[in-house]
């Protein structure tokens, strides 16, 4: 086999000094590529170092190092990149100078080293090409260091096993390396590293090469990781390539796109969409958006119906795609272990070693206290945003019986809301969005006694009770309607009696088991506002609160009040800023008219959003702002993760005050406001029915008018109203 040969006339180059390879890397300059449940996490490098890092098969890391060396040294970064569509990743390096023995150079840094990389079916694939930009041949010595642990993700996570499957002896061969591990679920792993060329010296666990490269020409060395060993070429490396891309150009395509006058709000809404599109897998019921990379690249209940509620309005079909999934693994049966009851929507799913040997209990876990009445919420907001009758009937007896568990849990309290407390010690400890083990607390910290009522919980329970009253009245179901209307009513009474604080004018995060008030101010209630459950008066007291010091940083939305005792602002979740959370408050103040609010807080998440490179975080510390500083990146936070990503299209759905209603086929504008310093925004293909249109939003003077496109297939009436 030959190294790929290009012939180029080239510029000289500068040679850069060593990067200090002990300093800590920063996790918003990792780089993730995924294709469906298989993905991998690098460094600006390209290099995998062993830490959280590696490339991912169905939860198990089949790649645990991957490091590239020229002349025993790290290159030197130039830059490193993804593609706008999520593709490609690319890291532009050079080679260090070089003395030799005699005190003479024995070679110059003036090689450029571009890595270029991708995922495709369950396959890694790489281009490393070398670009001599001296005027004499170099001889170039490669080495890539490389070995494959089969850790089960919850293993890179920190958890710690008393016993793993085997290990076997790496296979050498003439141009690859073959790992194998044999799982105690009997499942036998490979993981094969091939090149295009032989190395000079293989061994187990390193590959070493002499590159010649002639003076002002580039060669290329092709590599690929896999399940099987493949002969890597320039010719598979492209076809795969354009495969990708072809796939990825056809997820972003799907529902309406917008765009704007502003070129770097532009850049970040082109980022998100395909941040969701990268996450996107296309499961057998249809699309389904995984939560993030690296820790949660799979199925989550949650996460999956909040970012298609995020993204439906654009896109209902990753709703109906979300819904077909969770009403096939509705639980029909009660288990202590994997926190299940009849009814019950999934909260996650994998398939990793540790799962399947229900060492831990998420091979399919249904300890998510929300996750139930958001799926109901959902489908009923899909019902409402397409007018798919037929889609609705066929999901109705998985709707009834995700009611019928609502129902059951809230029978066992008077005020009837739905609670947790997890059935077994291996199970998630707190069961709502904010899962971490010191995430609900009273007001001196102290962990409250179970069953717990969260106040966001019943505020998508009083959603979902609403919701499924209304669509059993368009079934003609009067006596249903009529049960779920007052089991509504029933539920926003008891919120605003029991979680009230008067003399703090504020919700409650929680009621414990005791019938106590958590007496904290937290971004949960402000889900109460998403809902349209409180009073206006008390809405408008929440609103305040939200865009005060205390809560609002200047960067988005605490998750707790910086007055509260147990605050801060590096925590998971009691004082960081969570994307979805801040959207869901922006929803929530759109729906109370504050649309001045919501434009301030989209402001502060698109200004964040560039200082993280046009890529929100899961969250990030929940620091004051200050002028001319950056948002601080939380350590292992989650980068692409879905719900952040789909919190740009939340917070402009509510900045533009669009509602669709698919029942009559019309779309209403209320009150529309455009993101500062925005002129214009047009939503192409946006799809009513079987219509599709353009809606236009064009600010002039102090107001901001709404009017349909020129181009448009179908009628639809436009109301708006200013």
């Amino acid at each position: 086999m030959s190294i790929e040969v290009e012939e180029r006339k080239l510029d000289p180059a500068v040679a850069l000094p060593a990067l200090d390879e002990s300093a800590p890397r920063e996790p918003h300059r990792q780089f993730a590529l995924k294709h469906e449940d298989c993905f991998v996490v690098a460094d600006s490098y390209g290099d995998i170092r062993g830490t959280g890092d590696g490339l991912f098969r169905d939860d198990t890391r089949v790649l645990s190092r991957f490091r590239l060396f020229v002349g025993d040294h790290m290159p030197s970064l130039l830059g490193a990149s993804l593609s706008q569509d999520n593709i490609l990743f690319t890291a532009n390096l050079t080679n260090l100078s070089t003395i030799g023995s005699d005190g003479s150079e024995a070679l110059p840094g003036v090689v450029h080293i571009e890595r270029t990389r991708f995922i495709w079916q369950d396959r890694m694939f790489e281009r490393i090409a070398f670009s001599n930009y001296s005027r004499r041949e170099v001889l170039l010595p490669v080495r890539f260091d490389f070995d494959a642990d089969f850790r089960d993700m919850f293993e890179v996570r920190g958890t710690t096993r008393s016993r793993r499957g085997r290990a076997h002896d790496a296979l050498v061969g003439e141009t690859s390396v073959t790992f194998r591990y044999e799982g105690l679920d009997n499942v036998s792993r490979q993981s094969v590293i091939a090149f295009s060329i032989r190395p000079d010296q293989v061994h187990p666990n390193h590959a070493e090469f002499l590159i010649r490269v002639e003076r002002r020409a580039r060669r290329a060395l092709y590599l690929e990781v896999g399940q099987n060993e493949e002969v890597p070429s320039s010719d598979r490396f492209r076809a795969a390539a354009a495969r990708a891309r072809f796939a990825m150009r056809s997820k972003r395509r799907q529902g309406a796109t917008i765009f704007s006058s502003g070129r770097v709000f532009n850049d970040w809404l082109t980022r998100t969409r395909a941040d969701i599109a990268l996450l996107t897998t296309d499961l057998e019921t249809g699309p389904y958006p995984y939560a993030g990379i690296p820790w949660f690249s799979t199925a989550f209940g949650r996460d999956g119906v909040i970012s298609a509620l995020q993204m439906l309005w654009l896109n209902p079909a990753l709703a109906r795609g979300v819904l077909a999934f969770l009403a096939r693994y509705q639980s029909t049966e009660t288990s202590i272990f994997d926190d299940a009851e009849p009814g019950k929507i999934m909260h996650e799913t994998r398939k990793g070693e540790m799962a399947v040997l229900r060492e831990l209990p998420f091979g399919r876990y249904y300890g998510g206290v929300d996750t139930t009445p958001l799926y109901v919420y959902l489908g009923c907001s899909y019902a409402d945003r397409t007018g798919d009758q037929g889609f609705v009937d066929r999901m109705w007896d998985s709707l009834c019986a995700a009611i019928g568990w609502m129902e059951e849990v809230g029978a066992r309290n008077e005020d009837g809301f739905v609670t947790y407390s997890r059935a077994a010690d291996t199970g998630l400890f707190n069961q709502g969005w904010k899962d971490s083990a010191d995430a609900i607390f009273h007001a001196d910290g102290t962990i409250p006694k179970g069953p717990i009522a969260l106040v966001e919980v019943q505020g998508y329970v009083f959603a979902a009770y609403q919701g499924m009253a209304a669509l059993a009245a368009k079934r003609g179901d009067a006596a249903k309607a009529a049960h779920w209307s007052a089991m509504a009513e029933k539920i926003r009474s008891a919120v605003e009696t029991r979680f009230w604080m008067p003399e703090r004018n504020f919700y409650a995060l929680a009621i414990d088991g005791e019938g106590k008030q958590c007496a904290v101010r937290a971004s949960n209630a402000a889900h109460l506002l998403y809902v349209g459950l409180p009073s206006a008066e008390r809405a408008q007291s929440i609103a305040e609160q939200l865009l005060s010091a205390h809560l609002h940083s200047g960067w988005g939305v605490r998750t707790l009040a910086d007055d509260e005792l147990p605050f801060n602002p590096m925590s998971y979740h009691n004082g960081s800023i969570w994307p979805h959370d801040t959207a869901i408050c922006a929803a929530g103040l759109a729906r109370y008219q504050q649309r001045t609010s919501v434009v301030k807080l989209l402001s502060s998440m698109f200004e964040a959003a560039v200082q993280f490179n046009m890529r929100l975080p899961e969250l990030f510390c929940g620091f004051t702002r200050a002028i001319g500083d950056a948002p601080i990146a939380y350590p292992v936070a989650c980068l692409p993760q879905a719900w952040s990503a789909g919190s740009a299209f939340m917070m402009l759905q509510a900045c533009l005050g669009i509602r669709i209603d698919g029942w009559k086929r019309e779309i209403n504008v209320e009150r529309p406001r455009l993101p500062i310093g925005i002129d214009n925004i047009v939503i192409r293909h946006l799809a009513v029915g079987e219509a599709k249109v353009d809606l236009n939003f064009q600010r002039v003077g102090d107001r901001v008018v709404c009017y349909l496109g020129e181009r448009h297939e179908g009628l639809v009436p436009l109301a708006v109203r200013s």
